[in-house]
Parts: structure tokens; C-alpha cells; sequence
């Protein structure tokens, strides 16, 4: 493990790891794939993960090769993520409980996601979680997505703090590859859907928000 260093921020990414978005969309994925007579594989949703939509959705098309535009197939694919959503939606298990430490604590936290700025805010509105972020970056405010390091590097430009005493929650290899090549101090939090990801650029690894190596590495902050 990475020595430790002294957070001056946290920073969260948004999809599997503050809220169940990726189970609702494999649910819809699988909808989307039946309505065409084929199945959502493992390899697909792996080359869709952790990027902005139009990036997913490029992948998307070009491993099934259907003639839908990326636009028809981003507008299915939302009509049925908003229905399975009403009923399934929730935070990860421990994230509201690591919120409050975080404000315990003092340090500011903001959100860094390849999802549209909509979505978002749609869904952390809905939980009642957007007013506590110091700001959020979104898929329109970045010219790269993810992996590339491009929207770490404003989060820490905006919280005025180097990137090495920036805490950086991920879920995914692609969102952790970015903040580890921003120089950001990264605990990779993987879950069902990502955790066959490469995370060796992880500077730690637990396995939920409610692990306590990331609990006490908040905690010991003065």
C-alpha cells in the first residue's frame, strides 16, 4: 500500500460507487439486448464501463454492430434505466454514514463523473446528496473522459489542493487509472461489476465504503 498521505479533499466518483446505477443499468442492458433477440455479454459491459455515454455507446455499436445511431440507442437505453430506477435506486451500502464522517472531519468533497450533468443531478436530487458536494464535474465539462486524467486535475485545481492530497473514490480500472495518472492519492472500491478490473494503479483497495482501512484513513485526518 501506498504511504498515506495528508487528504485535503475527497473526491467521488458517481456510478457503483456512491450509488447502484450499475446494477439498474445491467437490468436495462439486458432489456435493451432481448428486444434485439441477444444477450448482454461480459465483455461488452466491460468495454462500456466508466466512460461517458457517447464513448459507451460507441463501443456499444461497434461490438454488436446494430444500425441504431448511438443517439437511439442512448434514449432506449435511458427510458429503461428511469423505469427500473423508481423502484431499485439507492446509495451504496456505507456511503451516507462516510459522508458524514467526511463533514466530521472538515474537508470538502466534490463529484467527478463521466455521466451528463442531467443524470446527475437527477439522482443525487432525488436521494436528497447533491447540496453537500463543494461542486460536481460532469462528462460536459471535460474535452477527455475517463481514463484520462483531465477531469482530476480541474477537481483539484478547483478544490486549490495538489493532486497527491486529493482522496479519490473509484469503483472502476478506467476511473482509477485517471486519478492515479492525475496524481491523486486513489482507493479503488470495486463491486460485482468491475472488480475483474486491473487496479494495481491503486494507491489502496477495500472492499466496501464501510471498510475500515478507508474509514480510518479519513478518521486519522487532523
Amino acid at each position: 500500500m501506498t504511504q498515506l498521505p495528508r487528504i485535503q479533499a475527497v473526491v467521488f466518483d458517481l456510478d457503483g460507487l456512491m450509488l447502484n446505477t450499475e446494477d439498474i443499468f445491467e437490468l436495462a442492458g439486458q432489456q435493451l439486448m432481448a428486444r434485439r433477440g441477444m444477450e448482454m455479454t461480459d465483455a461488452l459491459r466491460r468495454g462500456m464501463l466508466g466512460r461517458r455515454p457517447i464513448e459507451a455507446f460507441t463501443v456499444f455499436r461497434e461490438m454488436t454492430g446494430f444500425p441504431d445511431t448511438i443517439e437511439e440507442l442512448m434514449m432506449e437505453t435511458k427510458s429503461l434505466f428511469e423505469a427500473i430506477a423508481v423502484h431499485h435506486l439507492g446509495p451504496m451500502p456505507g456511503l451516507i454514514s462516510l459522508l458524514q464522517l467526511i463533514d466530521a472531519k472538515q474537508l470538502p468533497r466534490a463529484v467527478a463523473t463521466s455521466s451528463p450533468r442531467t443524470y446527475m443531478e437527477a439522482l443525487l436530487g432525488r436521494l436528497q446528496l447533491l447540496s453537500g458536494f463543494r461542486f460536481t464535474l460532469t462528462a460536459e465539462d471535460v474535452t477527455h473522459g475517463k481514463p484520462n486524467p483531465e477531469i482530476y486535475l480541474k477537481a483539484a485545481e478547483k478544490l486549490s489542493v495538489n493532486p497527491e492530497n486529493m482522496l479519490v473514490l473509484e469503483d472502476s480500472e478506467t476511473g482509477t487509472r485517471a486519478a492515479a495518472e492525475a496524481g491523486a492519492f486513489v482507493v479503488s472500491v470495486p463491486n460485482r461489476h468491475t472488480d475483474w478490473g486491473d487496479f494495481t494503479r491503486s494507491s489502496m483497495r477495500v472492499t466496501s465504503l464501510e471498510d475500515p482501512a478507508l474509514r480510518r484513513l479519513i478518521q486519522d485526518q487532523s
